[in-house]
């Protein structure tokens, strides 16, 4: 790109230097400077005219044909600059999306963020810090350079397509999150995500209250509804604002471990795997083998049910995820206790 637009830079000084050159030549010749500009220009751009003034020995008309030779050359290089700078450009942009559909080939488990607008801009960063793969869907050329620009895979294209759901890889896809504005499109989305993905866990907005139970028998797992969430959050501002300055104090911007941080505690989440000597146990035998370092403040069971608060004498069974709070720094060794060290498998962030 650097190289086309020095090319083009050249030519048009050298088309410069050549116009001021063949102008003084005709004036030293004895041509008013209106005369010999416009032979300048009729000659190096050949419009056919006749000369203003008659070239009749050999060295004006050697000096001519050098004018025509000089002002046509620099013409082309200058063009011939400005053609590869376009081309370069086109050429970068087209490898640099196949480079991407490449990428997004390889990608599995990962999201597809179905719309770049504020919704789908905070998920994306937020999944970004999580180090969570994903891709982003919008047909905004505006949204989809501002997502290039911060080095998220994206596609441009309608998320209502088929074809384009299938390029972002959502056959191999974990989760789908369909952020639009527009409730009727997230219908269609999480009807043709569902559809080309059985096992896909959908995330979908929605606008209206009415939609959800729409979203729902769309096949969406989870419908997220902005404007119930902010009203419910401005009625605790009101009804418990001392909590609400409590979790806020850093402006929002921390997650809930982070928050749990400032009292030492942190919340994490294990995976009972098949064949873990904790399955047939109890939620008692889980703390009890912690000795009093976390609690279990919630179950979610292998087909999806949460269970919160689950008492002492609730099962494990394979395949569910025990979510535990305790102190910071205990949780990763709980792997170590003896009746989880065999069969357990971690899954959170290490501090």
């Amino acid at each position: 790109m650097h190289t086309s637009f020095r090319r083009i830079i050249t030519g048009m000084m050298l088309f410069i230097i050549t116009i001021i050159v063949a102008t003084a030549g005709y004036v030293a010749s004895g041509w008013s400077f209106i005369d010999s500009i416009y032979q300048v220009v009729i000659t190096v751009f050949g419009v056919g005219f006749g000369e203003v003034q008659p070239i009749n020995t050999p060295t004006l008309r050697v000096f001519t044909m050098l004018v025509i030779v000089g002002g046509t050359s620099s013409v082309v290089y200058a063009v011939g600059g400005l053609v590869q700078m376009i081309t370069e450009g086109e050429l970068n942009k087209a490898l640099g999306v196949r480079r991407m559909i490449k990428t997004i080939a390889t990608l599995e488990n990962h999201v597809v963020i179905c719309g770049f607008g504020r919704m789908g801009q905070i998920l994306a960063r937020e999944l970004a810090n999580f180090m969570q793969p994903f891709v982003i869907i919008d047909n905004s050329s505006d949204r989809i350079t501002e997502a290039q620009e911060l080095g998220y895979l994206v596609i441009t294209g309608n998320a209502t397509d088929e074809e384009v759901l299938q390029l972002a890889g959502i056959e191999r896809a974990q989760f789908l999150a369909t952020a639009l504005p527009d409730d009727a499109a997230n219908v269609f989305i999480t009807l043709t995500g569902r559809g080309l993905n059985p096992n896909l866990v959908i995330l979908a907005r929605g606008e209206f209250p009415t939609t959800e139970r729409k979203l729902r028998l769309a096949g969406a797992n989870h419908v997220v509804l902005p404007a119930t969430i902010g009203a419910m959050r401005m009625a605790h501002m009101i009804t418990h604002p001392a909590t609400l300055d409590f979790l806020d104090r850093n402006n929002g911007g921390s997650s809930l471990n982070e928050m749990l941080a400032h009292i030492n505690l942190q919340l994490e989440e294990l995976l009972i795997p098949k064949g873990s000597p904790m399955i047939g146990h109890f939620v008692k035998d889980i703390e009890a083998s912690g000795k009093g370092s976390f609690m279990v403040v919630a179950l979610k069971r292998a087909e999806g049910q949460l269970v919160t608060s689950p008492g002492t004498g609730v099962a494990i069974h394979e395949g569910d995820i025990v979510i535990v709070m305790g102190r910071r720094g205990d949780i990763p060794k709980i792997e170590n206790f003896y009746t989880l060290k065999q069969g357990m498998r971690y899954r959170g962030a290490k501090h």
